[in-house]
């Protein structure tokens, strides 16, 4: 029997759930790959500037395993040309199922292991990416969003990604950048997403390659913790941000990135190790692990434990799985819709109802983007919260975006102009003033259409949305008047 997860791309990958383990270079390798697909997911073993002798053998024991799909991810981009060519005539020669490709868009290079009868996954930080990569033969695009750990491509929120590209692309699209549950990968999926990419939320595993260090770092960290920055760059090409944890490096303690020689802060396997590399800590490595780069997604928030790769994998299915339920009652304050067609009121009705919901789907797209760019300045004491907000405003999107679909309408792809107005004030608590504003506007349009919805999928998921919208704006006022007492 299928998973209530299952999409095309899993037929097309090969694996029961369409979740995805990032090709993270160096942590993810073959039995991190090895737990992720016997748990129903699908791995990609992260080769990127490794040499041929590690990749036939890493691909050997996947193989060993008895693991027949996964792929290899490789970075053109990053890598000496020689070594690429050999990286890509090793994996023509071992029949490879799929390779992914990351920063840029080689036309010539998909064209080529295309005819040699590989499948090809590329991730993509834009619609323009995507639709090159598309138009060169790409089988799957990965969307990334800017919340992502380690090398980021693009400048959007994923949900905006998505939003903008599924409908650009004949391609299946999965989505990658701070996912790190269930409740993410049914909001992905209701945006248009056919599975969701996991990096940041498999590195915390024995399985990973990725050093303790890195692990224990990353477990104690929130996502107003992770930065981007262009400090770790030997290795990749000019201007290449990353999302990583703060560490002695950005805090800038080691001078100027990009002035004198070259220094050795540690050796992996041999191989020395810079300072302002791209190499982060692995199990072999040594030296000082703190000045390295320790890649996080904004997800990790929802990642405190070290936890079997297998067992998590498991956990995000099963939590997907009982919010995409078919024909069952939404849980309380689950904001999911059912996959049954609602009951469809009179036309007109119906007109006016889907208007009304992508009037909302506007406002919370705003919502969502002025909570994750107010992270960006929020004082200790208001993450948490502001957290909570950006969250909630993205899965009601896809609560939304679900909605609108079932009733036969065209979810709107448009940012409401609440998102412009609100970041043009620059005075924090005068923004957040605003932003409590919009959100108790948003429950007054949801206690006015609540009567006028009767079918009781719909109105369980609006209910749930007005109710999460109350406590929000309950918590923000409270936050205000603080702010004012002070």
């Amino acid at each position: 029997m299928k998973s209530s997860l299952h999409r095309p791309v899993c037929d097309l990958l090969g694996c029961r759930y369409p979740l995805v383990l990032a090709g993270m270079g160096g942590v993810a390798r073959a039995e991190l790959v090895t737990a992720v697909s016997r748990a129903g997911g699908f791995g990609f073993l992260g080769m990127v500037r490794e040499p041929v002798t590690r990749i036939r053998a890493e691909v050997a024991a996947v193989r060993a395993a008895g693991v027949e799909h996964f792929g290899v991810n490789l970075i053109p981009a990053g890598t000496d040309p020689a070594l690429l060519e050999a990286q890509i005539e090793t994996l023509i020669a071992l029949a490879v199922p799929v390779v992914g490709l990351f920063w840029d868009v080689p036309a010539a290079l998909i064209g080529r292991l295309r005819t040699a009868g590989l499948r090809i996954v590329c991730q993509v930080g834009s619609v323009k990416e995507g639709c090159a990569a598309e138009l060169a033969g790409a089988d799957v695009l990965i969307a990334q969003g800017v919340e992502a750990g380690g090398h980021v491509r693009g400048d959007q929120p994923l949900h905006a990604l998505l939003g903008d590209l599924v409908p650009m692309t004949n391609a299946p699209v999965l989505a990658a950048g701070g996912l790190s549950d269930g409740a993410d990968v049914a909001t992905v999926l209701a945006l248009g997403a056919q599975g969701a990419v996991f990096g940041t939320a498999l590195i915390p595993t024995p399985e990973s390659f990725a050093h303790d260090f890195h692990k224990q770092r990353l477990i104690t960290a929130s996502a107003a913790d992770t930065l981007l920055t262009e400090d770790f760059h030997i290795n990749w090409p000019e201007g290449a941000k990353v999302r990583v944890l703060p560490n002695s490096v950005t805090r800038g303690e080691h001078g100027d990135p990009r002035s004198g020689p070259p220094t050795v802060i540690g050796e992996d396997d041999g191989r020395p190790i810079y300072r302002f590399s791209t190499d982060s800590p692995l199990r072999s490595t040594a030296g000082d692990l703190e000045a390295m780069a320790l890649y996080a997604g904004m997800g990790i928030d929802r990642i405190d434990s070290i936890m079997g790769a297998a067992e998590r994998v498991g956990r995000i299915a099963a939590e997907a799985e009982a919010l995409l339920a078919v024909d069952a009652s939404p849980p309380a304050g689950s904001g999911r819709m059912s996959s049954s067609p609602p009951q469809r009121p009179s036309r007109v009705a119906q007109e006016a109802l889907i208007a009304t919901l992508n009037e909302l789907l506007e406002a919370e797209r705003a919502g969502a983007r002025v909570a994750l760019q107010t992270l960006k300045e929020a004082p200790a004491t208001l993450l948490s919260l502001m957290r909570t907000i950006q969250h909630d405003e993205a899965r009601w999107c896809a609560l939304l975006v679900q909605a609108i679909q079932h009733l036969g309408g065209k979810p709107s792809r448009r940012t409401g102009s609440f998102y412009a107005k609100a970041m043009a004030i620059e005075d924090l608590p005068a923004r957040l003033v605003f932003l409590n504003h919009g959100q108790r506007w948003v429950l007054r349009r949801l206690r006015a259409i609540l009567p006028q919805v009767d079918d009781p999928h719909l109105q369980a998921g609006l209910q749930a949305m007005r109710t999460a919208h109350e406590d929000n704006v309950e918590r923000l006022a409270a936050r205000i008047d603080a702010q004012n007492a002070d």
